[in-house]
């Protein structure tokens, strides 16, 4: 409690002291060993009978004050009197906690989910959805009120274990005391789209699609109302489609064969320009798997260019890194690539080096508006186009599909046919043509590389499968001799496994690189 202070309250006037409520927020962090290993609410299809476990650390009280329910219903506060839900024991958390941890050493937990954000009902359809899947859930055995079981906002989580596991599972709870509030409530409907919770006098009975669609409503309004209109249409579509198209990885390679490796163990490393400029921020992702690769990274800023205290004489590759040069103002890359073209010593300088046959450079992001704005002065670059707002209007972080496609590029060489996601992170980067003559004539090039696709041969137009809305896709392209390759996704953030935030199930097991970083392997075998 906090006490305030306000005038004349009393007869005298003097200050009176007032009471008043104020709330507490707490917020920690704590080291994570391995990141591999973490838990997601996406409920798995892939491993035969599974159930689906609630703990329930109110062990049934189901309480409704200040809930999500109570708000819709028009009581801010709940019911009169309704109190609001709490954590009566202490000890179950520890326990709960206790619990999760030895079922993480295990690996017996295939999803995982809390529910005191909307309830349990809430937290099933969640998972739900990220599994894209049907459910059968049966709450029978709750105490009181059906609309309660499934909206209380109580402490508690959601587990996914296998069928033959289950036993195992509780047993593990029980060992730290939280048994007698677990229960194997449901299961996953794999391939089908019913959704059925049953809680007594209340259940749910519908289709995947139609809770979605209610679900995703008030987002997808407000983004009609934020956003491109158009987009935020496509979008409601894609999301609230049972069948829409997943994320795969589909490779022609092996990810983790090291081609670059026997030129790497004669220990010689080529020297290659991370270059910045104020406010980019990708620099260090980029030295680090350029360093892996088998290359001597130098940061590089343009600074040090227009001081004159280094050149691009001596490096082998240069690479434009992304970000936000100039704060991300519109227009940013653009910018960066003027300071170069109106400065007559450096204009010379990145010429020889886009021309020395021996050399190749790379944009990335924030890089490639920039370079693509270099094409003056890049030997078989006329027929680039320029990147621009996005179509949504809006700054694009997500993982996107992209297909490689056959082309000169010297850093996509034996990946031609591969189909994998890849970090997007840009407001600016729909690739924008002069006219149809310079469309047409880049797509006869051959030079372009990386397309966006829904699956495999198939080009994605519509958002957000299109995250920036690109004709034909268009994710990255090359210079007619594949020296030079702008690509607006972020290779160099996917390079790990570990760094994807979606990856298939044993990808970890497989081995420690994705399929990008064969990129950059390329580069260290081109150069020889």
């Amino acid at each position: 409690m906090r006490t305030a202070w306000r005038e004349g309250d009393a007869a005298d006037g003097a200050p009176k002291s007032v009471v008043a409520p104020v709330s507490l927020i707490v917020s920690a962090f704590a080291p994570v060993g391995d990141v591999r290993r973490s838990w997601t609410p996406q409920l798995r299809t892939d491993q035969g009978d599974t159930v689906l476990v609630l703990v329930d650390l109110a062990r049934g009280r189901d309480r409704l004050g200040g809930s999500v329910l109570a708000q819709t219903s028009g009581l801010i506060g709940g019911a009169p009197g309704a109190p609001p839900p709490d954590l009566d024991d202490p000890q179950l958390l520890k326990g709960l906690a206790a619990a999760l941890a030895q079922l993480r050493e295990e690996g017996r937990v295939l999803a995982y989910h809390d529910r005191s954000d909307g309830g349990l009902a809430v937290t099933l359809l969640e998972m739900a959805f990220a599994g894209h899947c049907g459910l059968e859930v049966n709450l029978m055995g709750a105490k009181g009120d059906g609309l309660a079981a499934l909206f209380a906002e109580e402490p508690g989580v959601v587990l996914q274990v296998r069928a033959v596991d289950a036993p195992h599972a509780l047993g593990v709870l029980d060992a730290h005391g939280v048994q007698r509030c677990s229960a194997v409530i449901g299961r996953p409907l794999i391939g089908s789209d019913r959704i059925r919770l049953n809680a007594g006098s209340t259940r749910i009975d519908e289709s995947w699609e139609a809770l979605k669609r209610e679900w995703s409503e008030t987002s997808s309004r407000m983004r009609a109302l934020r956003d491109d209109p158009d987009c935020a249409c496509e979008e409601s579509a894609v999301v609230t489609a049972f069948d829409a198209p997943p994320l795969t990885v589909e490779l022609t390679f092996d990810p983790q064969d090291d081609v670059a490796a026997p030129h790497v163990v004669r220990g010689a490393r080529p020297r290659i320009a991370v270059l910045r400029e104020q406010g980019v921020n990708s620099q260090s992702e980029m030295a680090a798997v350029f360093h892996r690769a088998g290359f001597e990274a130098h940061d590089l800023h343009m600074t040090d260019l227009i001081a004159g205290r280094v050149t691009l004489e001596g490096f082998h590759g240069l690479v434009a890194c992304g970000g936000f040069s100039y704060g991300d103002v519109l227009g940013a890359g653009e910018g960066w690539a003027k300071s170069i073209l109106f400065n007559p010593r450096l204009r010379e300088m990145f010429a020889a080096h886009f021309a020395r046959t021996d050399a190749f450079a790379l944009g990335v992001c924030n890089g490639c508006q920039m370079m693509a704005q270099l094409a003056p002065i890049i030997p078989g670059a006329a027929h680039w186009p320029r990147f621009v707002r996005n179509r949504v209007e809006q700054f694009e972080g997500r993982l996107s599909l992209v297909e490689v496609l056959p082309s000169p590029s010297v850093l996509l060489a034996g990946m031609a046919g591969s189909v994998l996601p890849i970090v997007v992170s840009h407001g600016e980067g729909r690739a924008e043509f002069r006219d149809a003559a310079q469309q047409a004539a880049c797509a006869a090039s051959g030079t372009v590389g990386l397309r966006y696709v829904e699956r495999k041969g198939v080009v994605a137009a519509r958002y957000p499968l299109n995250p920036n809305g690109s004709p034909d896709g268009l994710a990255a392209l090359s210079n007619q001799d594949g020296r030079v390759t702008i690509a607006m996704p972020h290779p160099e953030r996917v390079s790990r496994n570990a760094q994807l935030s979606w990856r298939p199930a044993g990808a970890d097991a497989d081995g420690e690189h994705s399929g990008w970083m064969r990129m950059f392997r390329n580069a260290r075998v081109w150069l020889g």
